[in-house]
């Protein structure tokens, strides 16, 4: 009789007791402990042993832990980064208007993980390779927004400039790990605006991001 798992029958994939485990669960599991401990505590026997499921049952879905790991990153550029590069791009009237809809972006949870960020950062520290990724990602986000800023007719070393200073700024910000409620951190967002653009913004922009915010599930 043929005991070996096949890919394609959904009837024998590995259970967790009376719960069936998924890939999502194993990649959930891993971010988990990526954020939490590092990359060097992401190991499969210990993502395992936290699902209560046999480590056998990891290769149902990956073919080694640098799959898992080339998964991790891939997924943290399809939705830090993306987010970064599609809110810079977003329609916008205004300049001002336009590093609100970045500004959101940054500090929705829903969208952007700061804690992931940070520790794809501290594993970037450790690997080469993925310190290529990160700096790729961050030309990316960089390059969408000096885009954003000439798309406003800023010159093209002003662009670059305010786009480094936007950018740079709230990932130090976030780096800070402030105990800072957003109602008082949007208390400086005109001040903040005039400073990223040179231009002061419209009090229904500044009204508009601040109602948003206070339907935040959680801070950033």
């Amino acid at each position: 009789m043929d005991t070996t798992l096949h890919r394609d029958d959904p009837d024998k994939e590995p259970l967790a007791g009376n719960t069936r485990v998924t890939r999502e669960d194993w990649v959930n599991t891993a971010h988990q402990v990526l954020i939490a401990h590092g990359v060097e505590q992401v190991k499969i026997l210990g993502l395992a042993e936290r699902m209560s499921v046999s480590r056998s049952s990891f290769y149902w879905y990956f073919k080694s832990r640098q799959d898992l790991l080339d998964v991790l990153l891939d997924e943290w550029m399809s939705t830090n980064t993306a987010v970064v590069i599609e809110t810079a791009e977003a329609p916008a009237p205004t300049i001002t208007a336009a590093v609100c809809n970045v500004f959101a972006g940054f500090v929705d949870p829903a969208r952007f993980n700061t804690k992931l960020d940070f520790a794809i950062r501290d594993w970037a520290r450790r690997d080469t390779k993925v310190r290529a990724v990160l700096v790729r990602s961050d030309a990316q986000r960089i390059g969408a927004l000096e885009a954003m800023f000439a798309r406003f007719d800023y010159p093209p070393a002003e662009a670059l400039a305010r786009a480094r200073i936007a950018y740079y700024m709230q990932i130090g910000y976030n780096d800070a790990d402030l105990d800072e409620p957003m109602s008082i951190r949007l208390t400086l967002l005109p001040e903040y605006l005039h400073a990223y653009t040179g231009v002061r913004p419209l009090p229904e922009e500044v009204e508009r991001l601040r109602a948003w915010s206070k339907t935040l599930a959680a801070p950033n």
